[in-house]
């Protein structure tokens, strides 16, 4: 079932990756070229909110059947903070995706309380653009190549 479940969780993360990226570059093209914030803006917005949070389920899950998990139960957290790879599957990734995932949340949020459109784009851009940054950031790139 790990295996399974890891399969899904990278790739639906190349789905993520897409999605975010191209959010966050058409939500800048937005700010810069002062179009007005349109339907496709807003799906766009909203599927990057449903993409990653799907992702961050299946991450959840995976967190918890993988075979990472059981070195908190027998190694304890010191042992896992000095191991690079246990820290960066069991801290840093869970943690950091969490936080890109609710600055995603909170971009969708907030932008729709905005009234001009520049100030859709600006919200947007500017919390997709971070979410962006973080999960960059924080990619077991080594097990993706």
């Amino acid at each position: 079932m790990h295996e399974t479940v890891l399969f899904i969780h990278s790739w639906w993360a190349y789905l993520v990756l897409l999605v975010l990226l191209v959010a966050t570059v058409n939500f800048i093209i937005g700010i810069s070229s002062k179009k007005e914030y349109a339907a496709t803006d807003f799906r766009l917005a909203l599927f990057s909110l449903i993409v990653s949070h799907i992702q961050l389920l299946i991450g959840i899950v995976l967190y918890f059947i993988s075979p990472y998990f059981k070195a908190f139960g027998q190694l304890g957290m010191g042992e896992v903070m000095k191991d690079s790879t246990l820290r960066l599957y069991l801290v840093e990734h869970p943690l950091i995706m969490v936080i890109a995932v609710a600055l995603i949340t909170i971009g969708y949020s907030k932008h729709k309380n905005k009234r001009l459109s520049n100030q859709k784009f600006k919200t947007l851009g500017i919390f997709y653009g971070l979410a962006l940054v973080f999960v960059l950031s924080r990619i077991p790139w080594s097990a993706w190549f």
